[in-house]
């Protein structure tokens, strides 16, 4: 296991989540309405992803880039 496959998994998960939280409290199950809550979702999970890797390595507990390193 690489040592950012638990940081993908949580950014999933946070995506799931978000997701399903902005759908219900929209209270609009329309197509249309759950695939652009869907795209912002997988784009606020990206970026959640980015800040939080970056976040680890600035606390070193995940490696650098560099040759070896998982990216």
């Amino acid at each position: 296991m690489q040592p950012t496959t638990p940081l993908k998994l949580s950014a999933i998960a946070f995506v799931v989540l978000w997701t399903g939280w902005m759908v219900w409290w929209s209270g609009s199950y329309e197509p249309a309405n759950v695939v652009i809550l869907t795209t912002c979702g997988c784009v606020a999970g990206y970026i959640w992803y980015r800040i939080m890797r970056w976040c680890f390595r600035l606390m070193r507990l995940l490696p650098g880039p560099g040759p070896g390193a998982a990216r």
